[in-house]
């Protein structure tokens, strides 16, 4: 089976979507079952792992942010250049991991993560908004076979749109193997860089957007005592999004009583030792289509503290504390037990591990194969 798959979210710092990417494409690759073709942007390639980074591709993030319908002209330009690889390497079927499929004369299967800019345009920019309402009807639309993240999402998507449930296929995403439990000795090196000792810092991983609501992981944090602020800081990992304003103000706040870092955009060869050295991850996200960062973490050996929102409870199972997002005592009150009941960390440390074993990036891609079949054969 041969197969184009649209990689350009690897040319930006890895996120989520990034993640699936990547790690999907691997997956795939490593089954020996398809040949695979990657378009990054303006180029194509056969690896998932060594991208080519087109010379130009900085200049034209910026042009694109700055000129009004420069994302229409740049899409015009990809996709000129993505029909050149087409014609190249004559793909059975295109899967578009990130919403937006280009133009296809062929089975089309696309990956939607989530509605959140649906269930919450607040929470995103003006641009945004309007450039998936305007476009992704479309992509649906073309899409022979649509995959999504989590049965949450799926049952958005089908109620939303009004599509056939037969189309749509809820594949759960993986764990990459790199996150697992590392001991102090191995950890210690990368933690320094950062100026942090293992065990000694509550982790929270993510954009800094209003959806991943950090500022009320922030107000919880700052609820307990002042002693345990101290000796156990808060530790923010993740580059800056949009609508930051408030939220970088609460975070200077803090900063400077040295009850809370902001490290920005952690590398991903050093975000599984952030993960393993932290005394648990608190994610009290608002509204989710998987939720990666709380897999990660129970895969690292961390417990997990959590929204009981959209997709959470149906990733997270019974093995993190799910929390009210709203309710701030709620959220303290977890935190602080998390730090003062060794005996039930442990025991969520353990049931993390046990969850997130049954969550593959192999999985993954076999049920991926299947949609792509199930797109041919149509």
């Amino acid at each position: 089976m041969r197969i184009a798959i649209n990689a350009s979210s690897l040319l930006s710092p890895a996120t989520g979507i990034a993640s699936y990417t990547g790690n999907l494409a691997q997956a795939l690759l490593e089954s020996g079952k398809v040949e695979a073709f990657f378009f990054y942007a303006v180029a194509w390639s056969r690896s998932v792992r060594d991208v080519p980074l087109p010379a130009a591709m900085p200049v034209k993030n910026l042009v694109r942010k700055l000129v009004p319908y420069a994302y229409e002209v740049n899409r015009f330009i990809q996709q000129r250049r993505f029909n050149a690889g087409v014609a190249r390497y004559r793909p059975d079927v295109y899967h578009e991991p990130n919403y937006l499929a280009f133009r296809f004369d062929g089975p089309v299967v696309i990956t939607i993560h989530d509605m959140s800019h649906i269930r919450y345009p607040e929470m995103h920019p003006e641009s945004r908004v309007n450039a998936m309402n305007k476009y992704l009807p479309a992509a649906i639309e073309r899409a022979v076979q649509i995959i999504v993240d989590s049965e949450f999402v799926e049952n958005e998507v089908v109620n939303h749109f009004g599509i056939d449930p037969a189309r749509v296929h809820a594949i759960h995403l993986g764990v990459a193997k790199q996150y697992t439990p590392r001991p102090a000795e191995e950890s210690a090196p990368a933690l320094m860089q950062y100026g942090l000792a293992y065990r000694a810092y509550v982790l929270a991983v993510g954009t800094l957007e209003p959806r991943k609501n950090l500022i009320q992981a922030i107000n919880a944090y700052a609820g307990l005592p002042e002693a345990v602020r101290k000796a156990t800081p808060l530790v923010i990992a993740g580059m800056k999004g949009w609508l930051t304003e408030e939220l970088q103000t609460r975070i200077r706040k803090y900063e400077d009583k040295g009850e809370v870092r902001w490290l920005g955009y952690v590398p991903a060869e050093v975000l599984p030792v952030l993960y393993s050295g932290a005394r648990f991850l608190v994610y009290p996200s608002l509204y989710e289509g998987f939720g990666l960062p709380v897999l990660e973490a129970m895969a690292s050996g961390i417990p997990v503290i959590t929204s009981n929102r959209a997709s959470l409870p149906e990733v997270a199972g019974e093995a993190a504390i799910m929390v009210d997002p709203d309710d701030r005592d709620a959220l303290r009150e977890a935190m602080l037990r998390m730090l003062e009941d060794e005996q039930e960390a442990k025991h969520r440390s353990e049931l993390g591990l046990a969850q997130a074993a049954r969550f593959t990036w192999r999985a993954c891609a076999e049920k991926t194969l299947a949609v792509y079949r199930k797109a041919i054969s149509e």
